[in-house]
């Protein structure tokens, strides 16, 4: 039976290979070369992580162990391939999305846990993993990023987390923990961009 560490490498390495994947269809909207993409793609699947074990101050995850940056390149450049050949909807990006922010929910939080940070950190930091990838890629992109004015993002990221911590304050497993906590935040993400559900938008009064 695999240990919880081995589920937790996997999940890392399809969360990076989601996100890569995600940041090819949202940089394919625009006239970036082949190398443009591959570093859009690798900042989308990355950057979180990094910044995440910094803030932690552990080893960056794909400096460490470089399957994660194989991981992305390969995603990347697949999806590239793909998308030269099969017509696909323009924002069909957001739901490799969602199931990247879910993972690297996951992944970011039990992280931050096994360094033994607080609760409250711990969810910050599985919300950080999440989504600071993406705000990186649109950035690359010329666009506002996403999780600044789009449905549920960030929101999504955190309750999931508060989901994962809260369970596991009630000794349930940690990898089903992880299992409630991805699903919930990849649930909401979907439901939102399906029912357009958004935080309210700051509108000073005239």
């Amino acid at each position: 039976m695999y240990g919880i560490e081995s589920i937790l490498y996997g999940v890392g390495l399809a969360g990076v290979a989601a996100q890569a994947a995600a940041g090819v269809l949202d940089a394919g909207r625009k006239p970036f070369d082949l190398f443009g993409i591959v570093v859009v793609a690798l900042a989308a699947s990355l950057g979180g992580g990094s910044l995440r074990d910094l803030l932690l101050d552990r080893p960056v995850f794909w400096i460490a162990d470089q399957s994660y940056l194989i991981g992305a390149m390969a995603a990347g450049l697949a999806t590239f391939a793909l998308v030269r050949y099969v017509r696909l909807p323009a924002r069909l990006f957001l739901l490799p999305d969602a199931i990247g922010l879910a993972l690297f929910t996951v992944s970011g939080t039990q992280a931050a846990l096994a360094m033994d940070a607080p609760w409250l950190v711990a969810s910050l930091m599985g919300v950080i993993t999440g989504v600071c990838g993406g705000i990186v890629r649109d950035v690359l992109c010329n666009e506002v990023p996403l999780v600044f004015n789009g449905e549920f993002y960030a929101t999504a990221s955190w309750l999931g987390a508060l989901l994962l911590l809260g369970l596991m304050a009630y000794d349930v497993s940690p990898g089903w923990a992880a299992l409630a906590g991805g699903t919930l935040t990849l649930v909401l993400r979907l439901a939102a961009i399906r029912f357009r559900w958004r935080l309210p938008v700051f509108r000073a009064r005239a």
